[in-house]
């Protein structure tokens, strides 16, 4: 049984500007995700091969189609300038019908 397509945002972080702007702009470009928000910089704290890492970063929030899950993950993976890029999807339970159905039509 096939899942029902939904809406999901997706998360991740750049380490700059300029790669969030030439992820983001790919993947709107290859219909992979419908709208991205590059929000301003912040720091990220964490563990990082036994060191704990202190970074600034570019949060994106990624809306996207349940459907292109699978390609939109390859892609960011393929493009991502870190080793192990933060890739964390969340199902969009609610919210203004007619955005979320924007979102998820091809």
């Amino acid at each position: 049984m096939n899942e029902p397509v939904r809406a999901i945002v997706v998360l991740t972080n750049l380490p700059d500007q300029e790669s969030a702007e030439k992820l983001a702009q790919y993947l709107v470009s290859a219909k992979l995700a419908a709208c991205i928000n590059i929000l301003a910089p912040c720091t990220s704290i964490y563990e990082w091969q036994g060191k704990i890492v202190r970074d600034s970063e570019v949060p994106l929030l990624i809306k996207a189609s349940s459907a292109h899950y699978a390609a939109l993950e390859a892609a960011i993976r393929e493009r991502h300038p870190y080793e192990l890029p933060e890739i964390i999807h969340v199902p969009i339970t609610g919210g203004l019908t007619a955005y979320i159905d924007w979102i998820v039509t091809p």
